[in-house]
């Protein structure tokens, strides 16, 4: 395991992007981490993730000593939402992408260990899913179920799992058919054991690669429904709603274009490396992982 792990380290430092993206997701986790510390809530708050408001004025703030980033409309305090809202894209881009790596291992594992009407089965209802535009599908769950982060991580989840069902099976299709899992089924191993033990195993990789990309266009997603209203409620700390609630800004006030920059610039700058840390993460673990690169 320590070898692994400094083998890994080694291939991490030979790429300076890859520890660019390593150190812009250790700098989320932390401020993830302390956001009790850095943006503490009010002592009478029902729920931290409530972002403090100072009034009701349509005009935002600029920032200042009391709001470091300003405010939007209706005097949200952008700071306390970027702080928080740093849990907020942490726990959907976890959320979705392990349930939908789930559901993807499953149905592609199945799929490609029992090929025959199995496979013909749960791939054609993987075409059926893929056929539709995800972000539409996901539109349509979130309005029939109603809006709320949860359905929103519910309607991501279910159209991000065929990606993973059609390379999971494909992998699956080489690995089974190798020495060492004919000969753990020459000494009596069941189906299940050889799938969970030494089939999944050796198919995941390629994987985990693409669930680390898309950890990223997960939370770009999930701040695309929060825009149109489908996410997070108005007021609770998610990025997405907090350009939102700038919308009407992003073209500044008369005569003064750049009046409320803050306003979209400071959230979109935080989705934006966000984004840009887990992209570079997951070319890094597929030069690591991928025996194909080297």
């Amino acid at each position: 395991m320590r070898e692994t792990l400094a083998g890994v380290w080694k291939a991490l430092k030979r790429k300076p992007l890859s520890l660019a993206g390593l150190g812009l997701l250790g700098f989320f986790g932390f401020v993830a981490a302390a956001a009790p510390v850095l943006a503490p809530p009010a002592v009478n708050a029902r729920d931290a993730y409530l972002i403090p408001q100072d009034g009701y004025s349509p005009d935002p703030l600029r920032p200042s000593r009391a709001h470091w980033f300003g405010t939007t409309e209706q005097q949200f305090d952008l700071y306390y939402g970027i702080v928080w809202g740093t849990r907020t894209a942490l726990r959907i881009g976890v959320k979705v992408v392990f349930v939908s790596l789930v559901l993807g291992v499953l149905v592609g594992g199945l799929a490609g260990f029992y090929g025959g009407w199995t496979d013909e089965l749960l791939m054609r209802l993987t075409d059926v899913v893929m056929a539709l535009p995800s972000i539409i599908l996901a539109v349509v769950i979130v309005t029939v179920r109603g809006p709320g982060l949860d359905n929103v991580v519910l309607a991501l989840a279910a159209v991000s799992w065929p990606s993973y069902a059609r390379l999971v099976r494909a992998d699956v299709l080489t690995v089974k058919e190798r020495e060492f899992v004919l000969a753990a089924r020459a000494l009596g191993a069941g189906d299940a054991r050889i799938l969970l033990r030494h089939v999944i195993p050796n198919s995941i990789y390629p994987v985990l690669v693409v669930a680390s990309l898309n950890t990223g266009a997960v939370v770009l997603s999930a701040a695309a429904l929060s825009f149109l209203g489908l996410g997070a409620p108005v007021g609770y700390a998610d990025w997405g709603q907090l350009i939102s609630m700038s919308r009407n800004w992003i073209l500044g006030a008369a005569g003064s274009p750049l009046a409320y920059w803050h306003t979209v610039a400071i959230p979109g700058l935080a989705i934006f490396l966000f984004v840009l840390g887990w992209n570079l993460l997951g070319d890094a673990f597929r030069d690591i992982l991928d025996p194909r690169q080297k």
